[in-house]
């Protein structure tokens, strides 16, 4: 398996792009069940595009397939954040989200950043099987979480598109 971030000469290569999209939205149309009204996708080919080209994407790959991804975004001097990830679910269990997760980590230390941090996203009033195991697995890597916030009210844009109403939580973790 091999962690790096998608070369941005790969921004329009649509042969890695669309179905790299088309697996994120799978993944989480699964993950976030009940969160999203019907036919609400997690991202967009263009926006994958937008990602690449920015040196934002990270991608884990074997035999030249790509199987999983994340989003690294240097958020401030001190502090990453890593989001969007997603592995195929015939590669799920192996650890390559950790992987993706070890890589990002160490990008953001390379970068002199103390902190990653990543949002995780919550129905207001009932619990997720999926959102909850992610919690328990994010503390059991180190992850803590640090407040909670309304979905809409940061992401008022987004807010139309969820299913029932939605917080998420911060989770910090040191670094450096």
């Amino acid at each position: 398996m091999r962690v790096q971030p998608l070369p941005p000469a790969q921004a329009t290569d649509l042969d890695t792009l669309t179905p790299l999209c088309a697996m994120v939205n799978k993944v989480y149309a699964q993950a976030e069940a009940g969160l999203w009204q019907d036919g609400a996708a997690r991202t967009t080919v263009d926006e994958l595009s937008a990602l690449t080209r920015a040196g934002e994407l990270v991608v884990a790959t074997l035999d030249s397939e790509v199987v999983a991804c994340l989003r690294l975004q240097h958020l401030t001097e001190d502090v990453s954040s890593f989001s969007l990830l997603a592995t195929a679910p015939e590669h799920q269990g192996k650890g390559i989200a950790t992987a993706l997760i070890d890589h990002a980590e160490a990008q953001a230390e390379a970068a002199g950043r103390h902190h990653m941090r990543l949002e995780l996203l919550v129905p207001q009033t009932w619990t997720h099987p999926a959102k909850e195991a992610l919690a328990h697995w994010y503390t059991r890597t180190g992850y803590h979480l640090t407040h909670t916030t309304r979905f809409d009210e940061d992401y008022p844009h987004l807010a139309p598109l969820l299913a029932t109403p939605c917080d998420y939580r911060i989770y910090h973790k040191r670094l450096l």
